[in-house]
This record gives structure tokens, sequence and C-alpha cells, in this order.
């Protein structure tokens, strides 16, 4: 008995000593995608000290040379780095995926708590968000480029726009349960305002749901860039995106496969680790799921 519990006094101490190996027993995925997109983003973020060329730079000479040990992914037809394009077009990637998912995350909330409480908005805005969500994102967004010049901004403005339904959708069914709580209608019997309502009691009770939802967007937002980047509908050609470089290596991939594969590796492990951050969120912040884990 005594050795039991001497045993089971180590294992305890054991893990005081080491939290965080057993946060990441709890939450796996959690941690894997959290490493992952780190490790993604410190090499974007690292471009211009890790990148051995300037991504602009062309030399006719190098012209769709294969991987090397002075080009390690080789280079395109104009006779720039893979290499050096690969990584700073991951900064295009990550700026379009965080900003798309924090633009239509703050206009979903805004709207979709609006609509929650009053009927008259509910009636206008969700049938306005229904003809939306009609239109698919990738026609929508394709649209609202044409109409625009091509810049980065133009881009997130164009994918975040077809996001902002799915975000109206959510928040507006967290709050037609959550007016209805006993603190909410108290709040409303003492002559609450309307906004503080929203602020103090509504607001809070939404964030957990929204931050796994605007994972789901940043990994959605990072694969429409390089759609339209690859239709030729996204980011100017001058700007080193990984859909920009896909469009570009698409005729000459019997030549040079890596002007293709290199970016799409890049492209799939970034939108890998998002999506598996987001599951690790909900799995975590989902009392029902945590009790289990």
């Amino acid at each position: 008995m005594d050795a039991t519990l001497e045993r089971l006094s180590a294992r305890l101490a054991s893990a005081d000593r080491r939290p965080w190996l057993a946060f990441a027993r709890r939450h796996p995925l959690l941690v894997a995608g959290a490493c992952l997109l780190v490790l993604m983003a410190a090499a974007s973020l690292a471009a211009p000290w890790l990148a051995p060329y300037d991504p602009t730079d062309m030399n006719a000479l190098h012209r769709l040379k294969p991987p090397s040990a002075q080009h390690w992914f080789g280079t395109d037809a104009l006779g720039r780095d893979v290499f050096s394009r690969t990584l700073w077009g991951g900064r295009v990637s990550l700026v379009v995926g965080i900003s798309v998912a924090a633009l239509a995350t703050a206009i979903g909330v805004l709207i979709g708590m609006i609509a929650g409480f009053n009927r008259w908005a509910d009636a206008i805005a969700m049938r306005f968000m229904d003809g939306m969500m009609a239109i698919p994102g990738i026609l929508l967004a394709v649209a609202l480029m044409t109409l625009t010049r091509a810049s980065i901004g133009t881009v997130i403005v164009a994918i975040a726009v077809p996001e902002i339904p799915r975000v109206v959708r959510l928040v507006r069914s967290l709050v037609l349960t959550i007016r209805e709580q006993p603190y909410v209608q108290a709040a409303e019997a003492i002559g609450t305002r309307f906004h503080w309502i929203l602020l103090r009691h509504v607001l809070p009770n939404t964030v957990t749901p929204l931050i796994v939802q605007a994972t789901f967007i940043c990994a959605s937002a990072v694969i429409f860039e390089a759609y339209l980047s690859f239709l030729g509908a996204g980011t100017p050609p001058e700007i080193p995106s990984w859909g920009n470089m896909m469009a570009e290596g698409r005729s000459v991939v019997q030549l040079a496969f890596g002007i293709i594969l290199f970016p799409g590796i890049f492209l799939g492990l970034t939108v890998l680790s998002i999506n598996l951050l987001g599951d690790g969120l909900r799995d975590m912040l989902d009392p029902r799921i945590a009790r289990r884990l």
C-alpha cells in the first residue's frame, strides 16, 4: 500500500514539474498545429534573412534549373530562385489568412448580434445573407476582384465578403439562445442599455465558438488566395505568392516540376497546421469534449 502511494506521489510530482508535457498529451492536435504553424510563420517572417536571393531577381542564364546546392528548389521560367519566392510567398498567404479571419469575424459579430436581438434587423439582414450564400464564394470573390485593381488589400476584402454570412449565422444562432438566459432578461428588466447587454453579457459567451470559426476561416482564406492567384484574379504577378508561383509553373511543369511542387507543399502544410489548431481549440474549449480527455 505504501509503495503504491509512493509511486502515485512520484507520478503527480513528475506531472507538476512538466505541465507542458501533460498539456501536450491532453491536446496533441492543438500542440501539433501550433508548432507547425509557428514553424511556417517563422520561416516566412525570416524570409529576408533565410532567402539566399531576392525573390524578384531574374537571370536568363539560370532559367528552369533543377534543384541544386545553389538553388535548393530550382528556378522558374524567368530564372528566379523558387526557394526564395516560396519563403516570401508565405508572407502573403499568412497576411491574407489572418486579415480575412479578423475582418470577417468583426463584421459578422456586429451584424449577427444586432440580428439576434432585433426582429426587424433579423428579417432584413438574414435575407441578405441568404442571398450572398447562394452565390459560390469563389465566383463572388472573382467578381469583386474584376471590379477593383489587383492588390493584397482588395484580395482580403474579396475573400472576406463571402465568409461574413457564415459568421453572421453562427453569431445569430448563439445570440438567440443567450438572450433567453435569466441573466440577460434580468439585465433588460433593470433597464440596462442595449449596447451594454451585448458587450457585457452576450459577446463574452460567443468568444469560444468564434475563435474556432476564425481558424477555419483563416485556413479557407489561404486556399482562396491561392485559387484567385492561380486564376489570375488575385495578387499582382510581381508579388510572390504561392498561387502566383503555381500559376506560372503550370506551363513548364514537365520541365521544372518544383515550381508547383514546393509552393504546393508549403501551402498544404500551412492549411493543415491551421486546421489542426482549430480542431485542437475546439476540443480544448468544448467542456463536453474536454471532460473526456
